[in-house]
Protein backbone atom coordinates (compact mmCIF):
# COMPACT_ATOMS: atom_id res chain seq x y z
CA UNK A 1 0.00 0.00 0.00
CA UNK A 2 1.58 3.28 -1.06
CA UNK A 3 -0.76 5.75 0.62
CA UNK A 4 -2.11 5.56 4.16
CA UNK A 5 -5.67 4.34 4.58
CA UNK A 6 -8.28 6.84 5.70
CA UNK A 7 -11.63 5.81 7.20
CA UNK A 8 -14.66 8.06 6.64
CA UNK A 9 -18.42 7.70 6.77
CA UNK A 10 -20.48 7.42 3.58
CA UNK A 11 -21.21 10.98 2.48
CA UNK A 12 -22.39 11.06 -1.11
CA UNK A 13 -24.05 9.29 -4.01
CA UNK A 14 -20.56 8.75 -5.45
CA UNK A 15 -19.64 6.90 -2.25
CA UNK A 16 -22.68 4.65 -2.69
CA UNK A 17 -21.66 4.00 -6.30
CA UNK A 18 -18.23 2.95 -5.05
CA UNK A 19 -19.77 0.59 -2.47
CA UNK A 20 -21.84 -1.04 -5.21
CA UNK A 21 -18.63 -1.54 -7.22
CA UNK A 22 -16.87 -3.11 -4.23
CA UNK A 23 -19.87 -5.41 -3.71
CA UNK A 24 -19.91 -6.44 -7.38
CA UNK A 25 -16.22 -7.36 -7.13
CA UNK A 26 -16.64 -9.19 -3.82
CA UNK A 27 -19.97 -11.05 -3.61
CA UNK A 28 -21.93 -13.49 -5.75
CA UNK A 29 -25.18 -11.88 -4.54
CA UNK A 30 -24.37 -8.25 -3.70
CA UNK A 31 -26.80 -5.88 -2.09
CA UNK A 32 -28.71 -3.65 -4.51
CA UNK A 33 -28.77 0.14 -4.55
CA UNK A 34 -32.32 -0.05 -3.24
CA UNK A 35 -31.20 -2.14 -0.26
CA UNK A 36 -28.53 0.40 0.66
CA UNK A 37 -30.91 3.31 0.14
CA UNK A 38 -33.41 1.65 2.48
CA UNK A 39 -30.66 1.24 5.08
CA UNK A 40 -29.63 4.89 4.72
CA UNK A 41 -33.20 6.04 5.46
CA UNK A 42 -32.52 4.99 9.05
CA UNK A 43 -29.54 7.22 9.95
CA UNK A 44 -30.01 6.80 13.69
CA UNK A 45 -29.01 3.14 13.27
CA UNK A 46 -27.15 2.71 9.98
CA UNK A 47 -23.53 3.79 9.59
CA UNK A 48 -21.43 2.86 6.62
CA UNK A 49 -17.69 3.32 7.00
CA UNK A 50 -15.40 3.61 3.97
CA UNK A 51 -11.70 2.92 3.78
CA UNK A 52 -9.85 4.95 1.16
CA UNK A 53 -6.31 4.77 -0.11
CA UNK A 54 -5.93 8.10 -1.83
CA UNK A 55 -9.01 8.84 -3.89
CA UNK A 56 -10.53 5.40 -4.48
CA UNK A 57 -12.81 3.66 -2.03
CA UNK A 58 -10.94 0.44 -1.31
CA UNK A 59 -13.62 -1.08 0.89
CA UNK A 60 -16.40 -0.52 3.38
CA UNK A 61 -18.17 -1.80 6.47
CA UNK A 62 -21.96 -1.43 6.73
CA UNK A 63 -23.23 -1.50 10.32
CA UNK A 64 -26.12 -0.96 12.66
CA UNK A 65 -25.45 0.90 15.90
CA UNK A 66 -28.16 -0.48 18.19
CA UNK A 67 -28.62 0.26 21.91
CA UNK A 68 -25.57 -1.36 23.49
CA UNK A 69 -24.78 -3.44 20.41
CA UNK A 70 -23.00 -3.18 17.06
CA UNK A 71 -24.22 -5.39 14.23
CA UNK A 72 -21.90 -5.74 11.24
CA UNK A 73 -23.95 -6.32 8.10
CA UNK A 74 -21.29 -6.28 5.38
CA UNK A 75 -17.54 -5.87 5.19
CA UNK A 76 -15.72 -5.95 1.87
CA UNK A 77 -12.40 -4.85 0.39
CA UNK A 78 -11.79 -4.63 -3.36
CA UNK A 79 -9.67 -7.59 -4.52
CA UNK A 80 -6.87 -5.26 -5.67
CA UNK A 81 -6.53 -3.91 -2.11
CA UNK A 82 -6.71 -7.16 -0.15
CA UNK A 83 -3.83 -8.49 1.95
CA UNK A 84 -2.83 -4.94 2.97
CA UNK A 85 -4.45 -5.00 6.45
CA UNK A 86 -7.19 -2.61 5.29
CA UNK A 87 -9.99 -4.84 6.58
CA UNK A 88 -8.44 -5.19 10.05
CA UNK A 89 -7.76 -1.44 10.25
CA UNK A 90 -11.26 -0.60 9.09
CA UNK A 91 -12.87 -3.06 11.49
CA UNK A 92 -10.76 -1.79 14.41
CA UNK A 93 -11.92 1.76 13.59
CA UNK A 94 -15.56 0.61 13.48
CA UNK A 95 -15.23 -1.21 16.80
CA UNK A 96 -13.69 1.88 18.43
CA UNK A 97 -16.49 4.11 17.06
CA UNK A 98 -19.10 1.65 18.31
CA UNK A 99 -17.58 1.50 21.77
CA UNK A 100 -17.45 5.31 21.92
CA UNK A 101 -21.17 5.31 21.00
CA UNK A 102 -22.03 2.95 23.86
CA UNK A 103 -22.05 -0.38 22.02
CA UNK A 104 -20.62 -2.90 24.48
CA UNK A 105 -21.13 -5.95 22.26
CA UNK A 106 -20.61 -6.68 18.58
CA UNK A 107 -22.02 -9.41 16.37
CA UNK A 108 -22.06 -10.62 12.78
CA UNK A 109 -22.73 -13.67 10.61
CA UNK A 110 -20.08 -15.20 8.36
CA UNK A 111 -20.14 -18.09 5.92
CA UNK A 112 -18.78 -21.26 7.47
CA UNK A 113 -16.35 -21.63 4.54
CA UNK A 114 -14.99 -18.05 4.68
CA UNK A 115 -11.75 -18.84 6.49
CA UNK A 116 -10.13 -15.47 5.71
CA UNK A 117 -13.01 -13.52 7.24
CA UNK A 118 -13.19 -15.84 10.24
CA UNK A 119 -9.47 -15.34 10.86
CA UNK A 120 -9.92 -11.55 10.66
CA UNK A 121 -12.84 -11.53 13.09
CA UNK A 122 -11.28 -13.97 15.54
CA UNK A 123 -8.08 -11.88 15.53
CA UNK A 124 -10.16 -8.95 16.76
CA UNK A 125 -11.79 -10.91 19.57
CA UNK A 126 -14.93 -12.36 17.96
CA UNK A 127 -15.91 -15.84 19.13
CA UNK A 128 -18.32 -18.47 17.84
CA UNK A 129 -21.70 -18.21 19.56
CA UNK A 130 -23.96 -20.25 17.30
CA UNK A 131 -24.88 -21.50 13.85
CA UNK A 132 -27.70 -20.47 11.53
CA UNK A 133 -28.24 -23.56 9.38
CA UNK A 134 -28.69 -22.99 5.63
CA UNK A 135 -28.62 -19.20 6.20
CA UNK A 136 -26.94 -18.40 2.88
CA UNK A 137 -28.24 -19.29 -0.57
CA UNK A 138 -26.35 -20.12 -3.75
CA UNK A 139 -24.52 -21.96 -2.49
CA UNK A 140 -26.59 -23.02 0.49
CA UNK A 141 -24.34 -22.76 3.52
CA UNK A 142 -24.48 -22.29 7.26
CA UNK A 143 -23.70 -18.94 8.86
CA UNK A 144 -21.55 -18.85 11.93
CA UNK A 145 -22.79 -16.30 14.44
CA UNK A 146 -19.85 -14.52 16.03
CA UNK A 147 -19.95 -12.26 19.08
CA UNK A 148 -17.39 -9.98 20.67
CA UNK A 149 -18.07 -9.06 24.27
CA UNK A 150 -17.04 -6.89 25.80
CA UNK A 151 -14.85 -5.01 23.37
CA UNK A 152 -11.51 -3.65 24.51
CA UNK A 153 -11.10 -0.06 25.61
CA UNK A 154 -11.06 2.57 22.81
CA UNK A 155 -7.87 2.44 20.80
CA UNK A 156 -7.20 -1.21 21.67
CA UNK A 157 -9.09 -2.82 18.79
CA UNK A 158 -6.31 -2.94 16.23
Amino acid sequence: MTEPAIVTLLESAADLDAILEVDAESFLWPWTREMYEAELRNPSVTRIFLVRTGAPVAGYCATWFLPGELHINNLAIRPAYRRQRLASGLLAHVLDAALAAGCQRATLEVRRSNDAARHLYEGLGFRLAGVRHDYYAEPVEDALVLWREPPAAPGQNG
